[in-house]
């Protein structure tokens, strides 16, 4: 048995531990539960079961085809087909549950998604062992444990047991057999990517009267330990010094003042020599960091903000994203920065009119003061171009509703001003299950964030996204620059697939699938 646990969160629950099993018939009959595939009819064949369902049928004296005859399994992705298994018999073991779980054409999507659905059907459950994993050599185990361990997300502060707890172990039953090393690196990187994607729903799911900047910056103080990275950050006597005016404007309303968090992580010397690197160029991360969005003087309804406590998606999928590149095998070096305030109403809430000077001197008219984010990161990507000497700066951020108008609520937006930039995203995005769609820089609409006062205007009129986009591609200066706009998709509104109700954390595994990759930045001028 090879086991690969994570670090725990600040939360009552914790992601279900995944363990690799060579013994496929051993790991099926000593488990609570059983989840074997199963495939689609063809022209050829119906239904068929794949590995271990005749060791286990054998073992327990059934038909298992037969019995997902029966019940009508059609192998489509996801579907489960549920068959408790009677008491009694020392040969049944602990073992009282078989699902049948679709897993359609077996591509990652689809292993992803049925790792999710035994996620779902096997909550409170002690120990569940799978072979479907075995299904694709080259993907599977990633695919189907991320899958199975978003699915398994819940957050839970209640003052009794949880209602939703994981379950508790998944076995991958019959892997490692013939490719042990391989097999277990996999399991790493997967447990990397499903635990990034778990963290960042976690940071984005606490409340804002326990999550605030101080708060934000304890937490990647901790990551930074676990981690072994770098950590820095910047108060509000410092960053009214540095000159970071976005930043101060917009949390100086709030009793908890803002901050500037900053991770750097150094690659190892095996995660260098892996590529045809000579120097290790730098990738800046910007993630937006509001802990609550109040929309400031420019008030938002009362159902506008009740989920805004997750407006800080971005600086915890950076956050996240940081915690996990030792872990993917990243071979650049990357900085991660996190502007943080909170966007609050009192007396000294920055108003309508006012002009901030940003870091770098540029200027901004604050027109709406709901349209904050975009304040507090132009400062981070104007420090990232002037102070980092960034090969790339890539910022992430549930920057606008105008990106859900256009895009819906299953696809992110990706603006970007360098084309092999935007198709390396684009194409991590897709293979990780965190599609993006890219929206144009349209250059005819930059009249719309002109100021009569101001070198801009922070809320321009028009296409929301794009003039957002616009707004901040002036502070990245000429540096290759990507923004992805995750509003659209910052909030699950249902559990589907490995997407659990709330705040999504959309975003961590496209970047750590781009940035594990061999030369993340082949290509980018």
């Amino acid at each position: 048995m090879i086991s690969t646990r994570r670090p725990a969160l600040p939360s009552q629950v914790s992601p279900p531990d995944v363990a690799l099993s060579r013994f496929a018939a051993h790991a099926i009959v000593g488990a609570e539960v059983v989840a074997l595939p199963v495939s689609p009819a063809d022209e050829s064949v119906g239904v068929t079961l794949g590995p271990g369902a005749a060791e286990l049928g054998d073992v327990l004296g059934l038909d298992l085809l037969g019995l997902a005859e029966a019940a009508n399994a059609t192998g489509t992705t996801g579907e489960v087909t549920s068959l408790p298994v009677p008491l009694g018999g020392p040969e049944n073991g602990d073992l009282r549950l078989v699902l049948l779980v679709g897993v359609g054409s077996q591509t990652p999507t689809d292993l992803r998604r049925a790792g999710a659905a035994v996620a779902r059907a096997t909550r409170g459950r002690g120990a569940v062992a799978t072979t479907i994993a075995t299904l694709d050599a080259a993907a599977g185990i990633e695919a189907f444990v991320t899958g199975a361990m978003l699915a398994s997300f819940s957050f839970d502060w209640r003052s009794g047991q949880p209602e939703h707890a994981p379950v508790k172990q998944i076995v991958l039953a019959g892997v490692g057999a013939d490719t042990e090393d391989d097999d277990r690196a996999a399991l790493e990187r997967a447990v990397a990517l499903g635990g990034a994607g778990w963290r960042a729903r976690m940071l984005s799911t606490v409340p804002s009267n326990l999550k605030n900047p101080a708060w934000l910056a304890e937490q990647a103080e901790q990551i930074a330990g676990e981690a072994g990275l770098t950590f820095r950050v910047w108060d509000e006597r410092e960053l009214a010094d540095g000159g970071f005016g976005g930043i101060i404007g917009v949390g100086q309303g709030s009793e908890t003042p803002p901050r500037l968090i900053r991770l750097d992580y150094t690659p190892s010397k095996a995660a260098l020599a892996g590529t045809a690197l000579r120097k290790a160029p730098t990738v800046v991360l910007v993630g937006k960091g509001i802990t609550f969005d109040s929309g400031g003087l420019s008030i938002k309804p009362a159902q506008a903000m009740a989920s805004m406590k997750r407006d800080m998606t971005g600086g915890a999928v950076v956050l996240a994203t940081m915690a996990a590149l030792e872990a993917v095998g990243c071979p650049v070096k990357v900085i991660g920065l996190v502007p943080a305030a909170e966007n609050a109403v009192s007396g000294s809430s920055m108003r309508p009119g006012d002009v901030l000077r940003h870091y770098g001197g540029r200027t901004s008219e604050i027109t709406n003061t709901d349209a904050e984010g975009r304040l507090v990161m132009a400062d981070a990507i104007a420090y990232a171009a002037a102070e980092l000497d960034p090969a790339v700066i890539v910022d992430v951020a549930t920057l606008t509703g105008a990106v859900k108008v256009a895009l819906g609520q299953e696809i992110g937006g990706l603006f970007a001003n360098d084309d092999a930039l935007a198709e390396a995203l684009l194409a991590a995005g897709a293979g990780a299950g965190e599609p993006f769609w890219r929206l144009p820089l349209f250059a005819a609409y930059e009249d719309k964030i002109a100021s009569t006062v101001a070198d801009a205007d922070n809320a321009g009129g028009g296409p929301g996204a794009i003039t957002a986009a616009l707004f901040l591609q002036h502070f990245a200066a000429d540096v290759p620059w990507a923004h992805l706009d995750i509003a659209s998709v910052g909030d699950a509104p249902e559990d589907r697939d490995e997407w659990t109700q709330g705040p999504t954390g959309f975003g961590v595994r496209a970047l750590l699938t781009w940035l594990g990759g061999h030369d993340p930045l082949a290509g980018v001028r």
